[in-house]
């Protein structure tokens, strides 16, 4: 299992409602993404920031190393904005308002970012996908990205376990035998794949797959107070935004 997945199987909020979590998790996203980057992207920044290491109990380690991943992605796009290519000042040169531009990116990828880890570390995927159906998801596709989700994670289990055995058996000394141990575990892997897919497919149809995984879903109620806090906190992080907007310079 994933760090983040262990995180969201343990999280303080695991026992709400997907909703009351979608509200405030993917609303922080879309407010970083509509509102103006300063100060709107920096207070979304900050407010998600408070509930995943308060009210949402993350560890601040864990989040940082969940969120590094992607504010890398974040860093890598808005170093693109600091130059230009072509121009008076030559082939590649300095943008005039590049540092800005950059800012503002930062800011608004940074925040939304969080608020999507906001989400995933409150809401297992388990959780998550048998109530998309009732939301209107086809319910093949909620089959499909089950057994995808299941899959992964007995894949990469596999992968380490490959891995561990070609370590103790010094499958790694040199540079040599590294790309040969790599090849074998490619080769295995693609192989273990295959076989549990074979057997997955073979235990379904001795159970009587009729087209629709039937799985226990946690009884969860959309919580009225949770929700309303979520959009009193939207509303105001909007408002304190409008108030306090300035020109990022």
């Amino acid at each position: 299992m994933l760090p983040i997945d262990a995180a969201a199987h343990s999280s303080r909020w695991r026992r709400r409602h997907p909703v009351d979590k979608a509200v405030l998790g993917l609303g922080l996203t879309l407010l970083a993404i509509s509102l103006p980057p300063w100060p709107g992207a920096a207070l979304v920044l900050l407010a998600a920031l408070v509930v995943l290491l308060g009210p949402a109990g993350v560890p601040w380690l864990r989040l940082w190393r969940a969120y590094r991943v992607p504010l890398g992605f974040c860093v890598t796009g808005a170093l693109t904005l600091l130059v230009q290519v072509g121009g008076p000042g030559g082939f590649v040169s300095l943008a005039d308002d590049g540092p800005v531009r950059a800012g503002e990116l930062l800011l608004r990828t940074s925040a939304a970012s969080l608020g999507v880890l906001l989400f995933a570390f409150t809401t297992p995927m388990s959780d998550l996908l048998p109530r998309l159906v009732r939301a209107g998801v086809p319910a093949p596709v909620v089959d499909v990205a089950l057994v995808t989700y299941r899959m992964s994670f007995l894949l990469l289990d596999s992968v380490r376990r490959v891995r561990d055995a070609q370590a103790a058996r010094l499958g790694h000394t040199t540079r040599a035998a590294a790309w040969r141990s790599l090849g074998g575990l490619g080769a295995t892997a693609f192989v273990r794949a295959f076989d549990r897919a074979v057997r997955l497919q073979a235990g379904l149809a001795g159970r009587g797959y009729d087209g629709t995984l039937r799985v226990l879903v946690p009884e969860a109620r959309v919580s009225v107070r949770f929700t309303t806090a979520s959009c009193v906190l939207l509303a105001a992080l909007a408002v304190l935004t409008f108030v306090l907007e300035r020109p990022l310079t």
